[in-house]
């Protein structure tokens, strides 16, 4: 293994691979993308029996949009450090929110004077990626397709969404430009944005709405289209729409979701709109439960509630921002992850305090 890394890095007539870092749903994906559109790219990620699977017989993509197989080299992150330190040029980051600081720590010292990271995560992640590298090196994206890491080798693309690259400054740069039209190949509605944190907080309200959807084991249409659940849901996107409202965000719809019906001054039929909007939209999609309900009833694991939601409720404490309904979804999510309440549409029902005991 040593000597192919040895090739790799000292190789400089060729063209820099893209580093993956993150082989899940979102990674995995967008780099099966990469590979047929000619690309070369290098997998990281954490699972061992992903790395070797992915090493042994390529990477498969399974879903309706197609089912086919890449073949790509993949690594666990310790093993990058043998021979790229202070070589990588792009990497694309696509970790869990929650794990974007340890992802970091091993990123940073690999790459070259002109690296770069791009946030490929939920959350405002981009802030953390900004700590250790400064805004410079940083770069924005908003991603809202479906897809999940099925098993070691496999994930499943379940639907189309929003794809949306921006630089923090809103600065368009040759490097956005060159990932954008790459992006492309992946979807060709793809966007390059001058506002990624429009989107970014815009997905902050609908990430939201997703968790709270989680609390039970309904589909997502099925429980954005229940109207004893309404209230309770708008009443949490708001909190959330008030404190971009408050930074000044320029919020950007998406996917048949419009930000805007979650601020302070919206209309009770614009809500209604969004709402039926956002229920069409996952109708249509093959994959009918979010990443999160997957954390929790699939894969019986920690959510990225702390670092996706959580941190909306300090930023909205220093707006002066009260946010109740933020701070119990958080609550009541950890109570999940610790075996203390059932995904029911019960559960969903203590939101608020809308369940009748």
């Amino acid at each position: 293994m040593s000597e192919e890394f040895s090739a790799l890095a000292s190789d400089e007539n060729n063209r820099a691979p893209w580093i993956i870092w993150g082989a899940g749903a979102i990674g995995g994906a967008i780099g099966a993308a990469f590979i047929k559109a000619g690309e070369e790219v290098i997998f990281v990620d954490n699972v061992a029996a992903h790395v070797e699977a992915i090493n042994r017989e390529g990477l498969r993509i399974t879903g309706p949009m197609g089912d086919h197989r890449v073949r790509a080299r993949a690594f666990l992150p310790e093993e990058m450090a043998q021979a790229f330190r202070g070589k990588l040029g792009a990497v694309l980051l696509a970790v869990k929110s929650h794990h974007t600081p340890a992802a970091m720590r091993d990123i940073t010292p690999l790459l070259a004077p002109q690296g770069y990271v791009v946030s490929m995560q939920n959350g405002l992640n981009e802030s953390t990626i900004a700590e250790f590298i400064g805004d410079e090196c940083t770069v924005g994206a908003f991603l809202n397709f479906g897809a999940d890491f099925l098993e070691p080798g496999v994930i499943h693309l379940g639907g189309r969404g929003a794809v949306v690259i921006g630089e923090l400054d809103g600065v368009t740069r040759p490097r956005t430009e060159a990932l954008f039209h790459l992006l492309q190949q992946f979807d060709a509605d793809a966007i390059l944005t001058p506002n990624i944190w429009g989107y970014l907080w815009a997905k902050m309200i609908y990430g939201a709405l997703l968790f709270a959807t989680a609390l039970s084991n309904d589909s997502i249409a099925d429980v954005l289209d229940r109207p004893e659940f309404r209230p309770v849901l708008t009443r949490l996107a708001q909190e959330i729409g008030s404190v971009a409202a408050a930074r000044g965000i320029a919020l950007q719809g998406f996917d048949g979701f419009d930000p805007r019906a979650f601020l302070p001054d919206a209309t009770a039929n614009q809500t209604t709109i969004s709402f039926d909007d956002m229920v069409a939209h996952n109708r249509r999609s093959a994959k009918s439960h979010s990443g999160i309900w997957r954390d929790l009833a699939i894969r019986k694991r920690q959510t990225e509630v702390d670092a996706q939601i959580a941190p909306a409720i300090a930023i909205g404490a220093a707006c002066g921002i009260a946010m109740p309904l933020t701070t119990q979804l958080v609550s009541l999510i950890h109570q999940i992850e610790q075996g203390l309440l059932p995904q029911t549409l019960g559960t969903l029902a203590l939101l608020g305090g809308t369940a009748n005991a």
